[in-house]
């Protein structure tokens, strides 16, 4: 065997290896540049010996395998993945190829889960991955639980309407999942298809999480007289599939070069993630006669922009300690330029990563832009250490509250179990406590929350109601009036529904959908501490991750004298609560459309299940209100046509309060 064969048959492993943990399991080891330029290297070399090439190598195919879990879809029309390019001159090559100077449709290419949505007659019906491009998995009911997919479209034409696009995680839900949950994803496209995955059991995560899906193909667009990409994009939108607004016309080469370079900073502006442009041609009723490889179409090629890298030195590895008490590592850097910013901080996810990267303090390290968040150490110049690095070691002690740090099996994070009281944690969990998500106390924010930890008045959640007056005022140099009313909103809160409660400790992994489920099968705070991880895993849509985060929560004995603090000081401690009617919604079912202003959907929803109500995610006639929020979509017209009660979001909040129901 000679050396190129030898390196082929290394960059087959290497490729298999690696494509496995992106498509099948979410969980990349290496950078998507990286795996590129893996494959790169493998399309030269099989160009140059094509007699060592395995023509059914799956980069030679669409996608990864068809998981086990769910149903499988045959995709009528192939669901195709896209050709790259890297630069201007295999760009220009693309247009030689098709022979054509344009028109073209430029759209920034979005890094989710490729999906296909089906509407007959303008109802959702069905939704599945792309799989491996002929079969794809069956994952209608999870993307029933994605606000941002239309149940109905509107005005929409009788018969059978396939659209595509993809499924994806804002960078501002990313970051906030990333900094409260257990699991720590790579990045949003990892995110997104492991969440949009989720088994039966557990896709109450979905609607937690709160995925997005932006559409770009419209499957069979002539049968609709659409006959340009540009006009399928505006026939979806005009029927209220979300189309991303970062798109154009492009009517030459120039013209391509120019958007691509324009949106080569602007994308960082987007709040979601982009590695590229795709470039199709305007024209559809030339694409048959174009056609398309085994994998991709030949009327459409991906542009990739290059990572962003620099050069620099490792000054310091910091332990920064989040609201679940996950140690993460961080990087200091000597300041560089890098995007356009000075960087002088990179994740570094966590202990393994820097072990299996042998970084050490003092290192020349290569700095990427990773996922066009933050900034990631992609590698060591080991050629250039002169023996006085230092190794870096996760600390055994807490650094913010001196607690021993416990690393759980199965788990990649170190965590400080003393969540009561460890200052890290407090700002954290305390901003978490009082948002609209928990208790909803009005006036107090992180900056509030950091100077009352670190004045030392609040060492654990309840010192926050034992302030008096004078405190408040000291703290903040504020008002009288604006310490009465903080301390108002302090005792409001008190009289929150149980689940609120729940959500407000920040317990890892249980948000509000999971809190509610957890309040509606326990009942009452006792029956939830003396479960076993057994009895709170048997209930339908919670699993053993936050099974064992529960159970684990109410072992801890500071966790224990909170809790009996805040039943000291009358919080509500069980769904049962007469003078608040707590089943005052029985038997009403409730739909929420548009953005509300007050709460997210899913504390809106608890909020309902709480005092005994419903909710759903599509307008029927067995629906009782439709709360609608701004720019409410087609859960509004159709409630209209309906004839069903359409209550505004004050009106929402003024039934839940009020003696009687409207």
């Amino acid at each position: 065997m000679n050396i190129f064969e030898s390196r082929m048959n290394e960059l087959y492993a290497l490729i298999e290896h690696h494509a496995g943990l992106y498509y099948d399991k979410d969980s990349p080891e290496i950078s998507d540049a990286e795996y590129d330029s893996l494959v790169r290297e493998l399309n030269e070399l099989e160009r140059n010996y094509p007699q060592y090439a395995r023509k059914d190598f799956l980069t030679h195919k669409v996608g990864g395998s068809v998981n086990e879990l769910f149903a499988k879809v045959n995709h009528d029309v192939p669901m195709l993945s896209l050709d790259n390019v890297f630069d201007s001159d295999e760009l220009a090559k693309f247009f030689g190829r098709i022979d054509s100077t344009g028109p073209f449709v430029c759209e920034m290419k979005i890094d989710g889960l490729a999906v296909s949505l089906i509407y007959e007659n303008g109802i959702f019906v069905q939704g599945s991955t792309r799989g491996n491009g002929h079969v794809g998995e069956d994952v209608t009911e999870n993307l029933m639980l994605v606000d941002s997919v239309p149940k109905k479209l509107i005005n929409a034409p009788s018969g059978k309407i396939e659209v595509r696009g993809e499924v994806l995680m804002t960078l501002e839900r990313f970051n906030a999942i990333n900094q409260n949950s257990t699991k720590q994803f790579a990045n949003p496209r990892n995110a997104a298809a492991g969440t949009l995955r989720q088994s039966a059991k557990n896709n109450h995560v979905i609607a937690e999480r709160g995925l997005d899906v932006f559409l770009y193909y419209l499957v069979n667009a002539q049968a609709q007289g659409v006959n340009t990409q540009n006009d399928a994009l505006v026939w979806m939108h005009e029927h209220g599939l979300p189309v991303q607004s970062a798109y154009r016309v492009c009517e030459s080469l120039d013209d391509v070069n120019e958007f691509i370079s324009q949106w080569q900073n602007e994308r960082y502006k987007l709040g979601y993630i982009t590695d590229g442009v795709v470039i199709k041609l305007n024209d559809l009723t030339r694409w048959a006669d174009i056609g398309s490889t085994s994998h991709a179409p030949r009327w459409a090629v991906a542009y990739k922009y290059p990572p962003e890298e620099a050069r620099t030195r490792l000054l310091d590895i910091k332990i920064s300690v989040g609201r679940t008490g996950v140690l993460t590592p961080v990087a200091i850097l000597e300041p560089v330029r890098l995007g356009g910013t000075q960087v002088q901080r990179a994740g570094l996810h966590n202990a393994d990563e820097i072990e299996r990267k042998d970084i050490r303090v003092g290192d020349m390290v290569r700095v990427r832009k990773a996922a066009e968040i933050i900034p990631e150490i992609v590698d060591v110049d080991v050629d250039s250490r002169t023996g006085n690095e230092v190794k870096f070691m996760m600390p055994s002690r807490c650094p913010a509250c001196d607690s021993e740090i416990v690393r759980l099996p199965n788990e990649a994070a170190y965590r400080c179990p003393n969540r009561a009281s460890c200052p890290a944690q407090l700002v954290e969990g305390l901003k978490y406590f009082a948002s609209r998500a928990g208790m909803n106390i009005k006036g107090i924010g992180k900056k509030l929350c950091e100077k009352l930890i670190a004045s030392g008045k609040v060492k654990r959640l309840s010192d926050i109601y034992e302030l008096e007056i004078s405190d408040w005022i000291e703290l903040e140099k504020i008002a009288d009036k604006t310490a009465e009313n903080i301390l108002a909103e302090l005792e409001l809160s008190k009289s929150r529904p149980f689940v609120n409660l729940i959500t407000a400790l920040g317990i890892p992994d249980v948000g509000s959908g999971a809190a509610s489920l957890l309040t509606e099968h326990f009942g009452n705070l006792d029956a939830m501490m003396k479960a076993d991880e057994s009895d709170i895993s048997s209930i339908d849509g919670i699993g053993p991750v936050i099974a064992k985060s529960v159970h684990e929560f109410f072992r801890n004995d500071e966790n224990m004298k909170l809790m009996k603090k805040f039943s000291d000081m009358g919080f509500m401690m069980s769904i049962e609560n007469p003078s608040r009617e707590v089943r005052k919604l029985e038997g009403k079912i409730f739909v929420f459309t548009g953005a509300l202003s007050s709460m997210t959907r899913e504390k809106a929803s608890a909020l309902v299940k709480s005092f005994g109500g419903k909710t759903a995610s599509s307008v029927s006639s067995k629906t009782s209100y439709v709360v609608a929020g701004e720019n409410s979509g087609s859960k509004f017209t159709k409630a209209e046509k309906l004839g069903i009660k359409i209550i505004s979001e004050q009106e929402f909040l003024d039934m839940i309060d009020s003696e009687s129901i409207i």
